[in-house]
């Protein structure tokens, strides 16, 4: 019988992987699934994800495709996962697709978000491995004007790890939402485009958080909107602090019900 494709909502702590790609040798979140699929399969089975997150970047919502035996329902197919997977990986849903689903291609919109913690408690352990603890204040004018002027399509030469994408990748891409939400403790920067590069939003949450505290003046984010290069874009912010909170794909994508 033909494999049918299944999109298995994946949540994971990425504190202890190096990263979301399958690599030889080191413990990655694409590899744990692999092993569990195999196991139910009796064969290798790819988890193909929607993106590939770094080495400590959290996932909330990662779109991760896999294409099974007809006798796999999503729903005995994710509880199955579920009890043969790590405790730092969870698949939260499992949905049945179309039959030309791809997890990358298909997907519409991809939305991160990035916690920034200013209180003395942002050092504790039960908040350190997904915040980034930011000791100086932030002038939060400064944080709304600077993610205000990413909004609509640019260039992200600026915002990307040099030769990281093909040499003919225009760059571009299309953000939806950009915004500076404060909560308790803190702040989480919000962010959703179509696409994103490698270490895009921890270089724009970088250079933002530069900005806020004095080091850069305003207007930082839309200069470099036009720089050909990362030069003189700020460190990128460290990755715990990154989640993938969800992959958008369209309905059409959605298998009927049977």
């Amino acid at each position: 019988m033909d494999p049918r494709p299944i999109l298995l909502v994946t949540q994971y702590d990425g504190g202890r992987f190096a990263g979301w790609q399958r690599q030889p040798d080191v413990r990655t979140v694409q590899g744990e699934m692999e092993a569990v699929l195999a196991r139910l399969c009796s064969t290798h089975v790819p988890a193909v994800g929607a993106g590939r997150t770094d080495a400590g970047v959290h996932a909330h919502g990662q779109g991760v495709g896999v294409r099974v035996p007809p006798t796999w329902t999503p729903a005995r197919l994710q509880r199955s996962m579920n009890a043969l997977l790590p405790q730092d990986i969870w698949v939260a849903e499992a949905s049945r697709m179309v039959e030309d689903f791809h997890p990358r291609r298909s997907a519409i919109e991809r939305r991160y978000g990035y916690l920034v913690g200013t209180d003395a408690a942002a050092r504790s352990p039960f908040r350190r491995r997904t915040e980034w603890a930011v000791p100086r204040p932030l002038d939060a004018v400064a944080l709304h004007e600077e993610a205000s002027a990413l909004l609509g399509e640019h260039t992200f030469r600026a915002f990307a790890i040099a030769g990281t994408a093909p040499a003919d990748d225009h760059h571009r891409c299309v953000i939806e939402h950009a915004a500076w939400v404060p909560r308790d403790g803190g702040w989480v920067f919000e962010v959703a485009a179509n696409r994103f590069l490698h270490h895009m939003v921890r270089f724009l949450v970088g250079t933002m958080i530069d900005v806020a505290q004095g080091r850069r003046p305003r207007g930082t984010i839309a200069r470099l909107l036009v720089a050909p290069d990362n030069t003189e874009t700020s460190t990128p912010a460290p990755a715990h602090g990154l989640s993938l909170r969800q992959v958008v794909y369209p309905a059409s994508s959605y298998a009927p019900d049977a």
